[in-house]
C-alpha cells in the first residue's frame, strides 16, 4: 500500500474497498448484534485485520462502536469496556492512524456523551497468517479487503493451480490461528475480493492484472524493462470462489458459517477530470506499487499506470462498466 496522503496514496484511492465496507455493512452489523445478544462480557477484545490505513480504517472502528453502543443501550445495559486491535503488516503507516486517534476519542465522546466508556486502541504489526493475539481474548474479527493477498508469490509454473493452492493454505492458517484466538460464540465478519464462477481462468477473475502484464510487456516491446524481470514477477494474489472460502472454513471445522455472500461492486465510472481507465489505475496503483517498485524500481511507474489507465479504458469500451465482485462471509466460532 502507498503511505500518506498524497496524490498516489491508499488513503487518496481506496473508493472501491470503501464501497465494498459500505455494501457489507448490514453483515457486520447483523453478527455484533447477534454477538452481543448472546455474550455479556464486561470487556470486549475487537481486531481489525489488514487495517491498512485511510478514511476507512477509523470510519470502520467508529461504525462498529456505533453498533455496540445502540445495541447496549436497547438491551438496557452500560456497554462494555471495548480493547480495540488494528493490525496490518509492520510496514503499514500506523503513524498516520494514531496521530488521528485524539481528534477521533474527541469525536466519539462528543457523540456518546458520558456514555462513553473505556476504549482502547492499539495498533498490532504482523501478518495474520500466523498467532497475533492472546488466546480466548477475541469477541469480534473483521477483515476487510485483505484475505485476496496471499502470504508470498507463487512460482509461474502452473500458476494458476499454484495461487489456488497457496490461498487454500494461507486461508487454512489464517482460520487456525483465529480459532485460538476467538472466544466460543464469537464472530468474524470477512470481506474479499471473489468471483463468481468456480473457474479461477475466468475474466472476472484476471482482468485487472491481465492488463497490468499487457502494459508491462507493452514496455518490454520498447525496451524499457527486461522480459525476464516481467517473467520472475507474481501478484500474491488470488480472488476465490464462494464455494472454495466455505471448503475451507468446513474443512477447518471452528467455526460455523452463518452468511457467506457475493456482492457486484460497481467501479468508478470516470468524471470530468479523470477517465474510468484513470480511476481503475489509481485504485491499482495505490495497493500495488509498493510491489512494482521493488522489483522494477521507481522510475516507471507513471509511464506504466498511463498505459495501464489507456488500456482499462480501451478495455471498457469493449465491454460493460468496470465491476469487483465481493465475498461476505460471516461466520461463528464453535
Amino acid at each position: 500500500m502507498n503511505k500518506g496522503d498524497g496524490e498516489t496514496s491508499y488513503a487518496e484511492n481506496s473508493r472501491v474497498q470503501s464501497k465494498i465496507i459500505s455494501i457489507a455493512k448490514p453483515v457486520t452489523e447483523e453478527a455484533i448484534i447477534q454477538l452481543l445478544s448472546t455474550n455479556s462480557a464486561e470487556s470486549m477484545g475487537i481486531a481489525d485485520l489488514g487495517c491498512s490505513s485511510g478514511p476507512n480504517t477509523l470510519s470502520v472502528i467508529s461504525e462498529i462502536i456505533d453498533v455496540i453502543y445502540s445495541k447496549c443501550c436497547h438491551l438496557g445495559r452500560p456497554p462494555p469496556e471495548l480493547r480495540i486491535s488494528l493490525n496490518d503488516l509492520y510496514n503499514n503507516d500506523f503513524n498516520g492512524i494514531f496521530g488521528s486517534l485524539p481528534a477521533f476519542y474527541k469525536k466519539m465522546k462528543e457523540e456518546k456523551g458520558p456514555g462513553f466508556g473505556a476504549c482502547f486502541i492499539s495498533g498490532v504489526p504482523g501478518s495474520f497468517y500466523g498467532r497475533l493475539f492472546p488466546s480466548k481474548s477475541l469477541h469480534f474479527v473483521y477483515s476487510s479487503s485483505s484475505l485476496h493477498w496471499l502470504s508470498q508469490p507463487t512460482k509461474r509454473v502452473g500458476l494458476i493451480l499454484g495461487v489456488s493452492v497457496q490461498f487454500q493454505k494461507d486461508f487454512s492458517l489464517f482460520l487456525k490461528s483465529r480459532s485460538e484466538e476467538v472466544v466460543l460464540g464469537g464472530r468474524m465478519v470477512l470481506l474479499l475480493m471473489g468471483r463468481r464462477s468456480m473457474d479461477p481462468t475466468t475474466e472476472e477473475s484476471c482482468d485487472h492484472w491481465e492488463l497490468l502484464a499487457l502494459a508491462l510487456m507493452s514496455m518490454v516491446s520498447e525496451g524499457l524493462i527486461p522480459e525476464e524481470k516481467v517473467d520472475t514477477f507474481n501478484v500474491p494474489y488470488y480472488a476465490p470462489c464462494a464455494e472454495e472460502v466455505k471448503l475451507e472454513i468446513q474443512k477447518d471445522g471452528s467455526f460455523i458459517v452463518d452468511r457467506l455472500q457475493v456482492f457486484e461492486i460497481d467501479g468508478d465510472g470516470g468524471g470530468d477530470t479523470l477517465s474510468s481507465g484513470q480511476l481503475v489505475a489509481k485504485t491499482i496503483r495505490a495497493v500495488a506499487e509498493s510491489m512494482l517498485e521493488s522489483h522494477f524500481g521507481s522510475d516507471i511507474m507513471d509511464d506504466l499506470f498511463r498505459r495501464y489507465a489507456k488500456m482499462v479504458d480501451n478495455h471498457l469500451s469493449k465491454t460493460a462498466i468496470t465491476t469487483y465482485i465481493s465475498l461476505v462471509v460471516s461466520i461463528i466460532r464453535r
